[in-house]
């Protein structure tokens, strides 16, 4: 009998020891999942102490691509209302650098070394239409145009403006008056900006009658979805090109090459001449770019002066509508 107990005792006791032995093993992992709950609740606690605090949270978004912002837009109201606030956009605008530009329907990268690639190789795709073409650039929106319908048939011209980065087109409708009426556009133009024009317009100019320099102008709003027939009109006695043009300030620049140079100012429908750099005529300036970069507005004009030099004159306009000299460069020739 008592070697029965004693040997039962011993199991017991070497049970005991199993038992305890299995507890210690199953200690171990709760110890470390403890840890781990720990360190995830500290993280969501960071988390959530940086998604409170806009400030540390605009740094952030600020270094993150476009596409990024987008999609970060439907995490919730907050962010929506945030990101699209005119502080961050503009903050964002001027820490963003571009990789390239489109020239003629052609893209062409800054850093030959290291091309980046074109967000997209071809209108055609997002459009479903044959033969589309990009009229002007507007700050990241595009203003297309093609002569071809639905069925592929050639007609008037139909405009669309179309976001690269989105990738959604908006149709413009056209002008009132039919076919006949919208023969007698002389220019459409696109303006837009993140701050002071933030639903874009679509300026056109058409002939009022055939033979008189006389035209109408006409403006396009996102906002309303109409079209406004402004109370300003242009009587133009020598021929005007209509061609380029650069939204800048609240109004569209017309570049000065040839008849009257003047602008649009969107907010008041107010034509105002455009100054020209000192000691030249409309007749007198050959333009080498018009345009808007970082903000200003530049104009790179030549003048010739010598048979084998050309010299560039860069102004910049300034708000008050007075252009002054930046620099002059000289070439010659045989180097461009």
């Amino acid at each position: 009998m008592l070697i029965f107990f004693n040997t039962l005792e011993i199991t017991h006791s070497r049970r005991k020891k199993m038992v305890n032995t299995r507890i210690k093993k199953t200690l171990k992992p709760s110890f470390s999942q403890a840890s781990t709950e720990d360190s995830d609740h500290q993280s969501i606690e960071s988390g959530a102490l940086i998604g409170s605090n806009d400030d540390i949270l605009t740094e952030i978004l600020l270094r993150l691509p476009v596409t990024s912002i987008l999609r970060f837009k439907s995490v919730s109201k907050h962010w929506r209302l945030l990101l699209s606030h005119s502080h961050l956009t503009q903050r964002y605008d001027h820490l963003s650098k571009s990789p390239g530009l489109f020239a003629h329907d052609k893209y062409l990268p800054f850093d030959v070394d290291n091309p980046t690639t074109p967000p997209f190789s071809s209108l055609d795709s997002y459009f479903d239409l044959p033969n589309v073409k990009i009229v002007q650039s507007c700050n990241g929106l595009l203003l297309c145009c093609t002569d071809r319908g639905p069925k592929g048939r050639k007609g008037a011209l139909n405009y669309y403006v179309f976001n690269p980065t989105t990738k959604q087109v908006a149709v413009i409708p056209p002008i009132c008056g039919g076919s006949k009426i919208r023969k007698t556009i002389r220019f459409m133009g696109l303006a837009y900006h993140q701050t002071d024009c933030v639903h874009y317009k679509v300026v056109c100019v058409r002939r009022l009658k055939p033979g008189v320099d006389l035209f109408q102008i006409q403006v396009y709003s996102s906002d309303t979805k109409k079209w406004e027939i402004s109370s300003e009109s242009l009587c133009i006695c020598k021929h005007v090109f209509f061609g380029h043009v650069v939204y800048w300030n609240g109004a569209v620049h017309w570049a000065p090459f040839s008849g009257c140079p003047f602008n649009f100012k969107l907010d008041v429908e107010q034509l105002q001449m455009l100054p020209l750099p000192d000691g030249y005529t409309s007749s007198e300036i050959f333009i080498m770019y018009f345009g808007e970069s970082r903000g200003h507005l530049h104009l790179v004009v030549h003048k010739n002066r010598e048979d084998n030099c050309l010299c560039l004159n860069v102004y910049e306009m300034l708000s008050a509508m007075q252009l002054i000299r930046k620099n002059i460069g000289y070439r010659s020739r045989t180097d461009i």
